[in-house]
């Protein structure tokens, strides 16, 4: 008698849980060993920091990988104290010299000691690394690991570049902290030229290495295997200029209001009336650049290109429909291509859209805790891994969010983004350091839209509120309490006590503006 259709003794079980995301192959097809130190090396004010800080971001949420970011100046401040003199740096005065070795290898020795821990890991050293002699030392110190060992070099040599970093970084690093505007100036400046005395560029002693000047132009030199090949690729996709975007949800939909998850609804009458509000939003501030007459204090107001990102999905386009298209002006690109600019002429991306809930799509959590009481226990346990039926899980989603992150990383442009509290999550998460099993609890309301400014020491942040919930009949968005787990509803709370600036309704354990869903 042949076995029964559903005969299976021996089934592949994955660790992480039925219907689950395998963690593991998120990653990206690595061996279980390889490891990756990044050297950086180049002048002050050249992007290293910055660009340092954006590797560790991605590679560690994007490609699942332990990575660590080893800044020689946080030893050189912890060992002989902030706010030291330009003098301190100079390279002729030996006591000096000595101190600043002394911090490299503090930084060396504890860079040694994550290197040498098991499974996939990526260090990065980041400091002026300016001579050959220092890089030499550093190979040497590293030799023992056997790993792979790729130097990133940053070279900016352009006037109105240099003078920009210089200025923001003065106003970030932690040297400099409540120190006069001018004195920081004009002292980093003398740091500068201090390190440019002895500046040896990189080249084929060095290594493997990627030289990246004022990021137009890539020199790779025997950059192999697939983590050296991801940050490649990454370092292509990425700029240091000033950049901002905003992130909004889209307005309330019918399916909101009705308590439901997913679907493809359009408007209410109050999601309406955000969408007009998010327009005038859009001309007003996003599309508009300010500059402050410092004699005067006048302020001046001129159109400045944007772009419009949206979902594919009706709710996104519909709260972009009142947003003005109009052309602002003769564009002109890096390469010299002169386009007309159309303002915030809208992209729908498949990328965007919400995390799908497969079977559950169009229920709302009372029906799925009556059908499907099994999934609803499972979605409770680890809610940034489990997967819809049929469905999608955030892991899931942030495989494909990657490329839409790289698009931001290398837009110069403010970038209006109408999308989901799933994606939202996920894209707050990434740029303000989060890691991502918080990322399922952020705050992202409706009616709000979010502005992010990444900067070489963090990712600064405002939050508007457009509408409130005084103005809305009803907001429909209180998911049940019994599916927020309790061993959860603690980290919820936290995550959301940090990222949420609107407060919270005291009627429900949430904010109703702001539920736990999906």
């Amino acid at each position: 008698m042949p076995p029964a259709a559903d005969y299976n003794p021996t089934p592949h079980v994955i660790p992480e849980g039925e219907n689950a995301t395998p963690l593991e192959v998120v990653g990206g097809d690595c061996t279980s060993t390889e490891k990756l130190v990044i050297v950086m090396c180049g002048l002050p004010a050249t992007g290293k920091t910055h660009i340092a800080n954006r590797m560790e971001r991605y590679i560690s949420f994007f490609l699942a990988m332990e990575t660590k970011i080893f800044n020689v100046g946080d030893y050189r401040r912890d060992l002989f104290g902030a706010n030291l003199p330009a003098e301190f740096f100079d390279h002729s005065d030996q006591e000096n010299v000595a101190k600043r070795e002394q911090a490299c290898n503090a930084a060396l020795s504890d860079l040694t000691e994550f290197m040498k821990q098991d499974g996939v890991r990526v260090g990065v050293l980041d400091s002026t690394n300016s001579t050959r002699k220092r890089r030499t030392h550093i190979r040497d110190k590293l030799k023992s690991l056997k790993c792979k060992v790729i130097v990133i070099e940053t070279i900016v040599d352009k006037e109105e570049l240099i003078e920009h970093n210089i200025r923001t970084i003065k106003v970030d690093t932690p040297d400099y902290k409540d120190v006069d505007a001018d004195a920081a100036l004009k002292d980093y400046e003398k740091r500068r030229e201090n390190y440019m005395d002895v500046y040896e560029t990189v080249d084929e002693r060095d290594g493997s290495f990627i030289k990246i000047i004022n990021n137009q132009t890539f020199h790779v030199h025997n950059a192999r295997g697939y983590l050296p090949q991801k940050v490649v690729h990454f370092v292509m996709n990425l700029h240091t200029l000033p950049r901002v975007f905003y992130l909004s949800r889209h307005g309330q939909s019918e399916y909101n209001l009705l308590g439901k998850i997913g679907g493809d609804a359009g408007l209410t009458v109050a999601g309406l009336e955000y969408a007009r509000r998010l327009a005038d939003f859009a001309h007003n501030v996003i599309g508009m650049e300010v500059t402050k007459n410092e004699e005067t204090g006048e302020e001046k107001r001129t159109p400045r290109p944007a772009r419009l990102w949206t979902s594919t999905l009706r709710r996104t386009k519909e709260t972009a429909q009142f947003i003005k298209k109009e052309k602002v002006a003769t564009f002109k690109w890096d390469n010299g291509d002169e386009v007309e600019w159309i303002q915030f002429q809208g992209r729908a991306r498949r990328n965007l859209d919400e995390l799908y809930a497969g079977i559950c799509d169009g229920l709302t959590y009372k029906e799925i805790e009556e059908k499907y009481p099994e999934e609803f226990a499972r979605r409770q346990e680890d809610k940034l891994t489990y997967r819809y039926p049929r469905g999608e899980s955030y892991m899931d989603v942030t495989l494909r969010l990657e490329n839409v992150v790289l698009d931001i990383e290398r837009t110069r442009e403010p970038i209006l983004i109408v999308g989901h509290q799933g994606i939202h999550r996920l894209l707050y998460a990434y740029f303000m350091g989060l890691p991502r099993d918080q990322a399922p609890y952020v705050s992202i309301p409706l009616n709000t839209v979010i502005e992010l400014t990444p900067r070489a020491y963090g990712c600064e942040e405002k939050r508007y509120l457009l509408l409130s919930k005084e103005e809305m009949m009803k907001d429909g968005q209180d998911e049940p309490v019994t599916s927020m787990p309790m061993k959860q509803r603690k980290m919820a709370e936290n995550v959301r006590r940090e990222t949420d600036s609107i407060t919270a309704d005291t009627a429900y354990p949430f904010d109703v503006m702001n539920p736990p869903s999906f």
